[in-house]
């Protein structure tokens, strides 16, 4: 595994203030400034009092500079900040108005701004998403926030060829469970197991192919319709019998390997709803 780059104080400050929205960023600037700007006062010699003009020193220096290199390092945090804002929706535009097929769209980007686009799509859903950093967290990529300060966890998985195990669900749940967050996603540009699907079967974990990705994301589904984490699938209603319906996975016939909308009643009720 390779070394983490050691960082210095100014990159730590760059990358909180580019975490940050921009607008904050920008308020701390300003704030840092004025404030630091008030105690630039250089010390009054007094000869019976060197330890305190040592000090009032080294304060006034700090201070002098202080309130210029803050401010230009938050300043820079928040034009990375509204950059990094403006290319999530672009990736989310260009997916909701691109005509070409679900694995053309996924297939073309990075997983950096597959990650990206994950995010601005659950933003879009009301929730409040901060990004963790690479590697870190037990490979959870976003934390989400609901209006109900309820907490989810998203891991993002950029496969292309691939379909997403069941190890990576468990491993997932294990972690929801470990830090008692109300849920969890997992979100693919690909496809799941049938392992990976009967493990989520009950519990709060989503999974998101990208086929249902897409779909979302084009609004074939309202908004209130994708995704809600109170049982394994979004409640999407049956058109026969009006039940809840679950995310299924074709085992044979000229769709075998495709995913679709199931009505939870089944066998009971055959109804059923492309993904």
């Amino acid at each position: 595994m390779a070394s983490r780059r050691k960082s210095s104080l100014i990159d730590d400050l760059y990358d909180i203030a580019s975490f940050l929205p921009w607008w904050l960023s920008i308020s701390m600037a300003i704030g840092f400034y004025f404030y630091l700007d008030s105690l630039a006062v250089m010390p009054v010699i007094d000869p019976q009092k060197p330890m305190a003009h040592v000090t009032g020193s080294l304060v006034y220096y700090f201070t002098y500079w202080g309130r210029y290199v803050l401010p230009v390092i938050f300043v820079f945090g928040a034009v990375t900040s509204l950059k990094a804002k403006a290319k999530r929706v672009s990736l989310f535009n260009n997916v909701r108005y691109d005509s070409a097929p679900q694995q053309d769209s996924l297939a073309a980007i990075s997983w950096r701004e597959f990650e990206m686009l994950v995010g601005q799509f659950f933003r879009e859903k009301g929730y409040k998403v901060n990004e963790t950093a690479e590697g870190a967290d037990g490979g959870v990529d976003l934390h989400l926030t609901a209006d109900d300060s309820k907490t989810y966890l998203v891991q993002c998985k950029h496969w292309k060829a691939s379909k997403v195990p069941v190890n990576v669900v468990r491993e997932l749940y294990g972690v929801m469970m470990a830090k008692h967050a109300a849920g969890a996603f997992v979100v693919t540009s690909g496809q799941f197991t049938d392992d990976a699907q009967a493990f989520a079967n009950g519990k709060n974990i989503q999974l998101i192919d990208g086929r249902l990705l897409i779909s979302s994301i084009k609004g074939r589904y309202a908004a209130q319709d994708m995704p809600v984490i109170s049982s394994v699938a979004p409640t999407i209603q049956c058109p026969v019998c009006s039940s809840d319906m679950v995310l299924r996975t074709a085992k044979k016939g000229p769709n075998a390997g495709n995913q679709f909308f199931g009505c939870s009643r089944y066998p009971a009720c055959r109804g059923t709803k492309a993904a």
